[in-house]
């Protein structure tokens, strides 16, 4: 009797993985370029000012006669104009991002030095170190000077990093749920499927995908004209706070609501897809030992996300009648401060390989 040929079906399956995860990619792409294009003739093509420099913007502020005069930066007033505040403010947000560098700093090491945790898994977690390291930076060490003014281009750089390392992360997660999904419910490709070009791809698509949302967002709201107030009341800049300031905003505020419900809503939708998948495989498995250990696979990247979207959709998504400045502040706080400092947390607290791994790299025992 015949037997099928392995290699050739280990084969279908890796190219129909690769196809159906870039088949995901590009409908996500597509569709909010293909959202943006026409809107964007009405922004970018007519409001931005031929320069250069793309962030060298409008900002203007009215003179007695009702006319604008350019206005070179911002003020960030922070969470209070109280000068009494500042120093626990600034020993919390100190202890905060010390605490995230050894975290993520830790969990990049401790992943690069164990041999057993050289698997796709762990280099998408360890991806997601860098990130957490790399927005938590972009916020707290500029406010961790105390500083109030910040010049125009300063600011517009800063939103732009800040917005192309948190989309990054929202493509990021979606990838660790595929990761999850191939691991649980095809455990027999998964060293074929998640190969290391596929995980380097994805890496790097997470990062194209962030850049660009970046770059459309920057490009937008450089468009607008700020002629009432340069004071922004918040701690960083962020999109929703230059809004606030900005005059005959309603398209560019679309657009931008547009790109931001694009990366989280999409990213999202590949998780729940994909942990709806992996929920119909455990169920089918008849131990309940097989079911526990399929289930703690997942938990904490469940956590995670939870997280990490429960904020974003929060600040980004919800209707503007709604809009508290302190609420959004308390969310913006916890999302570009406290999630990168809980992350390395979450995934290592029940995580028995992680564990391990720090018992035999540190040579001591747990107990």
């Amino acid at each position: 009797m015949a037997m099928p040929n392995v290699t050739c079906l280990d084969e279908r399956a890796k190219i129909g993985h690769i196809f159906t995860l870039s088949f995901l990619w590009f409908i996500i792409i597509k569709s909010m370029f293909k959202s943006i294009s026409v809107l964007s003739t009405i922004t970018c093509s007519s409001s931005i000012p031929s320069s250069t420099s793309m962030l060298r913007l409008q900002t203007l502020e009215r003179d007695e006669d009702g006319n604008c005069t350019l206005v070179e930066e911002f003020i960030l007033l922070g969470f209070s104009e109280s000068p009494e505040q500042d120093p626990p403010l600034f020993a919390i947000f100190l202890t905060i991002y010390i605490v995230t560098l050894i975290g993520n700093l830790g969990m990049i090491i401790l992943i690069r030095i164990s041999a057993p945790l050289h698997t796709p898994m762990y280099f998408f977690l360890c991806s997601l170190s860098v990130a957490d390291i790399c927005y938590s930076s972009v916020i707290t060490p500029r406010f961790l000077t105390g500083y109030k003014s910040i010049s125009f281009d300063a600011c517009f750089a800063q939103l732009y990093f800040f917005v192309a390392l948190v989309c990054t992360e929202c493509f990021l997660l979606a990838t660790m749920a595929y990761d999850r999904y191939v691991a649980i419910c095809n455990p027999l490709l998964y060293s074929t499927v998640m190969s290391q070009n596929i995980c380097a791809t994805l890496v790097a698509g997470s990062g194209f995908l962030g850049l660009t949302n970046a770059m459309l967002t920057v490009c937008f709201l450089s468009s607008l004209h700020f002629c009432d107030s340069n004071i922004i009341r918040h701690f960083f800049c962020d999109t929703p706070p230059l809004i606030a300031l900005a005059s005959d905003h309603y398209v560019t505020e679309m657009i931008i609501s547009l790109l931001a419900g694009y990366t989280t809503l999409a990213s999202l939708v590949i998780i729940l897809l994909t942990y709806i998948l992996i929920l119909s495989t455990i169920l089918k498995i008849r131990s309940a030992q097989g079911r526990r250990k399929a289930f703690s696979t997942c938990t904490s990247h469940l956590t995670a996300v939870s997280v990490f979207y429960g904020t974003l959709i929060f600040t980004y998504l919800r209707p503007n009648t709604s809009y508290s400045l302190g609420q959004d502040q308390v969310a913006s706080v916890f999302y570009t401060v406290v999630v990168p400092m809980l992350n390395p947390m979450i995934y290592s607290l029940r995580n028995k390989e992680v564990k391990e791994a720090f018992k035999k790299s540190a040579g001591m025992k747990w107990g």
